[in-house]
């Protein structure tokens, strides 16, 4: 779309060809509108990408995002997806020492086996049923709460007597989180397992009377109605690739290398200006969705900026030669790592990261959680590295706001990595140096993701994966029908800071979408 061909008028202008752009796009074109999706790199797909990120290796790695819970069924038949997801037959492993000795958790491979791993590391079936009874209650949660977010916003009295469950209502929405988790579980490791998911690119103690970790549990559990994580086929590229596909056969035109400058509205029509490398161009349009953060959507519009946002991880990809042993040698490691693997995850160790990094201090023992996509899903491997046994490693670090980052990006980071590290390979029965693989110059396949290398690299604002404080799944003040609506008439936010955002999940754009139509009809 060459920039000097002079303004063209479509129905709906679509800032940022990340997966929720793509998804509204492909709404809007197969509904008969005429999209135009701008895109500043090179390519879309926005976080949702899958890249060869190691010199001369044939890996592609899911670079940011990672998995998929939250991304509905509805919107891959709606658009009909060529995307397909696996479960993973083991949920967690949460390795311990207990009485000098190397043992942990192992959570998956059926039932029996689940609950002899309890029985094994705390001495018997108590906290086992509590698990069941807890994730039993968030199970029901997710069947209620999942379908309704493609459809318009509930209000807080509504969604309450959709759930139909006092008790569970008052764990997860009114009181925090960490009282729930205190009065059902005894053992420091299995508290610890459970609030991992309250704190995923969050950063918030247990007790937090924001509800910042309920909120971000929530969207933790209730993914595709059952609260599972699943393993992308092919890598997370897959399905912006798919859905680029999808808006494309519909008639969407995808401009990548075109940066959005400013937008301008009168409420009914609206101008997007936009920079390519040889100038600018204007595009007009009826509707114009922004699939970006709230920070640069008041940038383009010029409005008053919101609160700033902050990410609180550190990502980390690899590339190994074989998975290492463990110091537990109960556990076999392809089990291990083919689910999440908690490192430093204990309920008092979560805590006092908390607190350190609270006081501006990086976590004496920074907590993380490790995933081997290529056990579920060798595809993304090249086959003479599936053939060797090559392994790729995903690293999730807890607890390091932005903040701590900001002397100096390079060397806080390098140093969180290797304390990081250090907390993993104390768990192992061989550095985890000794089982990287090497690039085509030489250098260990290892790249790590502080949150301003987020905020450089894609825009996130301070590196929040979220764009901004996840949201209650429940209409509020201001919130509007479907939780995508702006103070301007024709301006929608499709983005994670959407109400409903977060997560590779489709639904901002599938709501976006449906409210442009909606309004047209």
């Amino acid at each position: 779309m060459p920039a000097n061909e002079g303004t063209r008028t479509y129905d709906a202008v679509v800032v940022g060809g990340g997966h929720n752009g793509l998804v509204a796009a492909a709404y809007l074109a197969r509904a008969g509108r005429s999209v135009l999706v701008l895109e500043r790199l090179g390519r879309t797909g926005g976080a949702a990408v899958s890249t060869r990120p190691f010199a001369g290796v044939d890996a592609r790695l899911s670079r940011y995002s990672y998995l998929v819970s939250l991304l509905p069924r509805k919107i891959v038949r709606d658009l009909g997806l060529d995307f397909r997801v696996r479960g993973r037959t083991i949920s967690s492993y949460t390795p311990a020492e207990r009485g000098g000795r190397p043992t942990g958790l192992l959570v998956g491979g059926g039932e029996r086996r689940t609950r002899e791993a309890f029985a094994r590391l705390t001495g018997g079936d108590r906290e086992y049923e509590a698990w069941q009874r807890f994730y039993a209650m968030t199970g029901r949660v997710a069947q209620r709460v999942f379908p309704t977010l493609t459809e318009p916003l509930p209000g807080r009295e509504e969604l309450r007597r959709r759930i139909d469950d006092e008790a569970a209502w008052r764990a997860l929405f009114e009181e925090p989180v960490g009282v729930a988790i205190e009065e059902r579980f005894a053992d420091d490791l299995v508290r610890g397992v459970v609030l991992t998911d309250a704190l995923i690119g969050t950063f918030a103690d247990a007790h937090d009377a924001s509800l910042a970790q309920n909120r971000c549990f929530l969207y933790h559990v209730i993914g595709g109605g059952t609260g599972a994580w699943d393993v992308p086929v092919g890598g997370m590229g897959a399905l912006t690739d798919a859905l680029a596909g999808a808006a494309r056969s519909a008639g969407a035109v995808l401009a990548t290398g075109h940066e959005a400058v400013r937008i301008t509205t009168d409420g009914h029509t609206a101008e997007v200006r936009y920079r390519t490398a040889d100038g600018e161009g204007v595009a007009a349009a009826r509707h114009v969705l922004v699939n970006a953060s709230p920070r640069e959507l008041a940038a383009l519009t010029g409005d008053e900026a919101p609160e700033p946002a902050e990410g609180a991880q550190l990502k980390v990809n690899m590339l190994l030669k074989r998975l290492p042993r463990l110091r537990d040698v109960a556990v076999d490691p392809r089990e291990a790592f083919a689910g999440t693997f908690h490192i430093a995850e204990g309920y008092r160790q979560l805590a006092t990261a908390h607190a350190q990094a609270a006081a501006g201090e990086l976590p004496a023992a920074p907590p993380s959680e490790i995933y081997c996509h290529s056990l579920t899903d060798p595809s993304i491997l090249g086959p003479g590295l599936a053939d060797r046994g090559y392994q790729t490693l995903t690293l999730f670090g807890l607890h390091t706001p932005a903040r701590l980052f900001a002397r100096d990006n390079d060397a806080v980071r390098e140093e969180l990595l290797k304390s990081t590290l250090a907390q993993l390979d104390a768990h192992l029965a061989e550095p985890l140096a000794d089982c990287l693989a090497t690039d085509a110059d030489g250098r260990p396949c290892i790249e790590a993701k502080s949150p301003l290398d987020l905020d450089r690299d894609l825009r996130l604002p301070g590196g929040n994966i979220f764009h901004r404080a996840l949201s209650w799944p429940y209409a509020q003040e201001g919130t509007g029908r479907w939780g995508v609506e702006t103070r301007h008439a024709n301006v929608l936010l499709c983005g994670a800071g959407a109400v409903r955002g977060g997560g590779v999940s489709g639904v901002p754009g599938h709501n976006a979408a449906m409210a442009v139509l909606e309004g047209a009809a």
